[in-house]
């Protein structure tokens, strides 16, 4: 059964109030956090496969996108680059249709289309999109989420769960308009951006990811796993003894505290700009990142 782009693999469903939770590669995943948190809401609530794109090959460029080759058994096996949909029926409210989007190379207005199809057709009644980014906050900090939302009750939740609007303007995904049309069908929209440490970066932040947790339980009833958090203080200890221990570093934190506090205050306009010793110190840092990749 077709239902846009996408394939289904079992016979459509019929959900209980379904809320769309959707995170997008590579654009807004820093630190694999949308992933992350994906992954353990599907394995919180048994989540089983719902749908797939029948020809990933029309949006993605398999150059950028490489497919992977694996054993399995002893069995060569390909697995192929593509947004995929699974349904989570946690014990208590909506049940949850969670979206694993890569973003499309080609054939952007297509995609969109083939979502907002999808979710018309599971009945789904808000659209909460989330991810990460770097920017130039704190680890000695709560880390901040920004976003929006579109509904009344979206925008209630958003208040309550501290999303601090975002005043961003620049460069997009096209995949944002699933945000902006969804409302037209009646689907509330809702998105939060986890904010990380841009000299922290690891491939699995699990400070971003417990923030998101977070987030996440204050819409819907999950637990955050107790090794996360773990995982999460070990990571700012360490990033505690690093500045301890490099007085360049512990200028960039500074920096970014005084910031922090400004934006949190509504006064980011007045934060000075970065010294050029702190510019120095992250370009110097992103190089070697660079280099090592």
């Amino acid at each position: 059964m077709r239902i846009g782009a996408f394939e289904i693999v079992e016979p459509l469903p019929q959900l209980r109030e379904p809320h769309a939770v959707a995170m997008l590669r590579p654009w807004t995943d820093a630190g694999n956090v949308g992933a992350l948190a994906l992954l353990e809401l599907e394995r919180q609530f048994l989540a089983r496969p719902l749908a797939s794109l029948a020809r990933p090959g029309s949006f993605y460029d398999f150059t950028r996108y490489r497919p992977t080759v694996y054993l399995r058994d002893g069995v060569r096996h390909l697995s192929v680059p593509n947004t995929v949909v699974s349904v989570a029926t946690p014990p208590h409210g909506p049940q949850l249709v969670i979206i694993k989007m890569l973003e499309p190379h080609m054939f952007a207005e297509t995609y969109v289309e083939s979502v907002l199809t999808l979710l018309g057709s599971l009945g789904v009644q808000r659209y909460l999109w989330v991810g990460s980014m770097y920017d130039m906050v704190p680890h000695t900090r709560p880390l901040l989420v920004s976003g929006g939302a579109i509904g009344i009750e979206t925008e209630a939740d958003a208040k309550r769960l501290g999303i601090v609007p975002t005043g961003y303007q620049g460069p997009s995904t096209m995949t944002f308009q699933v945000i902006e049309k969804a409302p037209m069908m009646g689907i509330e929209s809702l998105w939060g951006i986890v904010h990380l440490p841009q000299y922290v970066q690891v491939e699995e932040d699990y400070a971003g990811k417990v923030r998101l947790m977070q987030l996440l339980q204050g819409l819907y009833d999950i637990e955050i796993d107790v090794s996360d958090v773990e995982h999460a203080l070990e990571q700012t200890e360490t990033m505690d003894r690093l500045a301890a221990d490099n007085p360049d570093l512990a200028q960039v934190v500074a920096h970014f505290e005084a910031r922090y506090e400004n934006r949190l205050h509504g006064k980011e306009q007045r934060t000075p700009p970065l010294p050029p010793d702190v510019v120095q110190f992250l370009n110097e840092l992103g190089r070697r990142r660079n280099d090592a990749a």
